[in-house]
């Protein structure tokens, strides 16, 4: 039987990380899987497992986030802007979005050319007995409308209307599916407020997290520098809003104030790396908090860090988090969606406001407190992630009685 997967990029992120699992679940069972990157861009094509066909007749392993990688995806854009014609139907949307975001004063350059990337793209030949879209925007919007698939499934990240997502933006698109997949409760709970008549086709789908394969990788060479004595902080994540590292910024200023020795690295790329090394010259801190950029084993830093800091302003489900809790890691995470459903607050992590003075308190306070520290990590690391039990919600879209 032939499973389509279709993701915006192959890139050093969460939901990309938790798709390797998903096909690696798969390539022990007697399917056909291909998969179409909207973009063609993304450093994970060679993690690709043996037995799943990359569709894209141009594919490059530049990340979106150099400077390359930005050009490459503008390019992308344009060509998808002409290519298949509605050049007209493509305008108008495009200005559509871009009205609605300026009334709500935040403008996402991404989501306002998904749907031009989502009718621009080359569309497949094939018919497939399902197709999986397994991100929001372009890949959501080209599986509804372009593949040819006898079953369709679409799989939400995010906190969908804090991520910017709206009904007007989306076009029916969530119509086209035969079943939807959110990674968490919360993320389905805030699904259901914006489209509360998809209830019945709703299910969730935790991602697939590889302890063992983890643990082994977190015990290979690599990590911090061997040049500094104080405490070591830890952050894996995109550099983008969402993340809040603009308050994180503040929070170790207020803390090198105090004179605690102490260091902030940051694993991952964005479109915001500009700004912030902008604010962290302007807070004097170049040299306690610290761009890393994407890495390729990012396992060996959670292993030696003293604290994981998750303080972002909006979750889904938090591959990083589920990384930290693996290797033992006691975190702090700030009390957001998608973030409540992973840590219980004094038992295997901690919460704190999203605020400088928040978080600064709550990394004092477990820098401060050793033995706090060790427990809340050892109650972490006995956390069993999701098995693969909810594959089978997926792939039950493949038997036709199922639907009878």
């Amino acid at each position: 039987m032939k499973i389509l997967f279709v993701v915006n990029t192959l890139g050093r992120a969460g939901a990309e990380t938790a798709l390797l699992e998903l096909l690696d679940s798969l390539q022990q069972k007697e399917y056909q899987i291909s998969l179409y990157v909207m973009l063609g861009q993304g450093e994970l094509a060679d993690r690709l497992p043996k037995n799943v066909r990359l569709l894209n007749k141009h594919y490059t392993n530049c990340s979106v986030h150099t400077a390359k990688g930005r050009i490459l995806l503008a390019k992308t854009v344009l060509v998808s802007f002409f290519r298949n014609g509605r050049l007209l139907q493509k305008a108008g949307v495009f200005i559509k979005n871009m009205m609605e975001m300026i009334k709500k004063r935040q403008i996402q350059t991404d989501k306002l050319c998904w749907s031009i990337v989502a009718q621009g793209a080359e569309i497949p030949d094939e018919t497939y007995d399902l197709a999986v879209a397994y991100l929001e925007g372009a890949s959501t919007y080209f599986t509804s409308a372009s593949v040819k698939a006898a079953k369709k499934a679409a799989f939400l990240h995010i906190d969908y209307a804090r991520a910017g997502y709206t009904r007007a933006m989306d076009r029916g698109c969530y119509e086209a599916f035969d079943r939807i997949f959110a990674v968490s409760d919360e993320v389905r709970d805030r699904f259901l407020e914006m489209y509360p008549e998809y209830g019945d086709r709703l299910y969730v789908f935790h991602n697939l997290v590889n302890q063992k394969k983890i643990r082994m990788l977190a015990k290979e060479s690599g990590g911090f520098p061997e040049d500094f004595n104080g405490y070591r902080i830890l952050t894996v994540g995109r550099l983008t809003r969402q993340k809040a590292y603009d308050l994180a910024l503040r929070a170790l200023y207020l803390l090198k104030q105090e004179g605690l020795a102490v260091r902030w690295y940051v694993l991952g790329e964005g479109d915001q790396r500009s700004s912030l090394e902008k604010q962290r010259a302007s807070l004097k801190l170049k040299d306690d908090f610290v761009f890393c950029g994407a890495v390729e084993n990012p396992y060996p830093y959670y292993r030696q860090c003293d604290l994981y800091v998750h303080a972002t302003r909006y979750e889904g489900k938090s591959i990083a988090i589920q990384e930290a809790q693996t290797l033992g890691c006691a975190i702090l995470a700030s009390d957001c969606s998608g973030n409540r459903e992973q840590i219980e607050d004094g038992v295997d992590g901690r919460f704190c406001p999203l605020t400088p003075e928040g978080i600064a308190a709550g990394i004092r306070e477990l820098l401060n407190e050793k033995e706090l520290r060790i427990r809340l990590g050892k109650a972490a690391a006995k956390r069993t992630m999701h098995d693969k039990q909810d594959l089978a919600q997926l792939l039950e879209l493949l038997s036709p009685s199922v639907f009878l």
